[in-house]
């Protein structure tokens, strides 16, 4: 099920259903679907109050989520304004942040979990978490791994990371870019390859343990925004400062919104 926050329709479920759907093997396109408008791939989001802050500006940006397969609460905030605004999915709308469900996926990697690649960071920290995964989730098959520079690349070098991509036989690539750099590249992938790509942020960096990650009674009171903050002010200022308050309007116009509807449903 899919629900709005702001211009971003989130899937609603919990994390375990989503490291399964993640999982799961790309269903069949329906036939009603001419070819030209078949994806080949999924695309998979992971979105937080930055990602509902930029939507409610960019409207080529909140097409581009609303075309993914799945769009999931990355981020305590949303699941505090989703539950509130539909109190009735509050026992399946979870926190699906981005490193969980990569750990969940690597972990049942011995079950069939496909072949991962591994697409951003600096080449250090692709070394780090290469070496991280095969300490922890032993089983789990790297089929490959990519440090592109941080430019827009040209035309020839995507084909090219594409047929690395396809040469390796990966069936999911883990796309840590920054936002919104790596959720361009998954719409993108999944149009051009047969994989289910995921934008997840800085999974990499976490873990690889190249960055601390927030403590859990701070991810649990929805404060990981502030020890992130506190980690790399210059670099996230803006992006906190802004987005927080941006959401912060987004959030009471969902909330409005939902008690408006409810008023009309049930006849008030």
């Amino acid at each position: 099920m899919r629900v709005d926050i702001g211009e971003v329709p989130f899937s609603v479920m919990t994390l375990d259903a989503a490291i399964n759907a993640v999982l799961a093997p790309r269903a069949a396109e329906s036939v009603e679907h001419p070819p030209e408008h078949r994806r080949r791939g999924r695309a998979i989001y992971f979105c937080n109050a930055f990602n509902v802050a930029l939507a409610s500006r960019d409207r080529g940006y909140a097409d581009l989520l609303r075309g993914g397969d799945y769009v999931f609460s990355d981020g305590v905030p949303i699941t505090w304004v989703g539950r509130r605004a539909h109190p009735e999915l509050a026992p399946s709308w979870e926190r699906v942040y981005g490193p969980d469900v990569m750990r969940g996926v690597l972990a049942q990697s011995a079950g069939g979990g496909g072949a991962h690649y591994l697409l951003g960071g600096s080449p250090e920290t692709l070394v780090a978490l290469q070496e991280q995964i095969a300490r922890t989730y032993p089983h789990a098959q790297i089929a490959g791994a990519d440090s592109p520079p941080f430019r827009q690349a040209t035309a020839a070098e995507l084909a090219e990371r594409d047929e690395r991509i396809r040469a390796s036989g990966a069936t999911h690539v883990w796309v840590g870019l920054g936002t919104p750099r790596q959720d361009i590249e998954v719409h993108r992938l999944a149009d051009s390859l047969p994989v289910t790509a995921l934008a997840v942020g800085a999974a990499f960096d976490f873990i690889a343990g190249t960055k601390p990650q927030a403590p859990e009674w701070m991810q649990r009171h929805g404060l990981e925004w502030a020890f992130r903050l506190g980690s790399e002010p210059r670099r996230l200022g803006r992006r906190y400062v802004w987005g927080n308050s941006v959401f912060a309007v987004e959030a009471v116009r969902t909330l409005r919104s939902a008690r408006r509807s409810t008023r009309t449903t049930s006849g008030g």
